[in-house]
């Protein structure tokens, strides 16, 4: 019996989070990390779990929490991990969520440049 809605896997949360940031697929770090889940088919079942996997997978690809779009890549994933329900959101407003889930509403400096250059208030 299938179930409805198909659950949600740490792979299709990190595929949503790179559509958002990057929709023409032409980030290389937002490939790696694509790369990096595309085999992480299993559901996401306790959120915090899949939360601490997409944490431990963009520190490898961005210890010094430099990127910034890694980092709001990671947060979009892990409030989707957390949300899922808000998957159908527009970019802007899933971006928004995240960010306010992720940093309290006030993301680090060169965040919250790239966010208001990409138009996210």
């Amino acid at each position: 019996m299938a179930t409805e809605p198909a659950p949600v896997t740490i792979s299709d949360a990190v595929h949503h989070a790179v559509r958002v940031l990057d929709p023409s697929g032409t980030d290389q770090n937002l490939g790696e990390l694509l790369e990096r889940f595309e085999d992480d088919d299993q559901p996401i079942g306790v959120a915090a779990e899949a939360a601490q996997r997409i944490a431990e997978g963009v520190g490898a690809l961005d210890p010094q929490a430099e990127d910034p779009v890694i980092q709001l890549a990671g947060a979009v994933a892990t409030y989707l991990c957390y949300r899922r329900d808000e998957a159908t959101q527009d970019g802007n407003a899933l971006l928004r969520l995240a960010v306010r889930a992720e940093y309290d509403g006030t993301p680090p400096e060169p965040m919250k440049s790239w966010l208001a250059d990409a138009g996210v208030e």
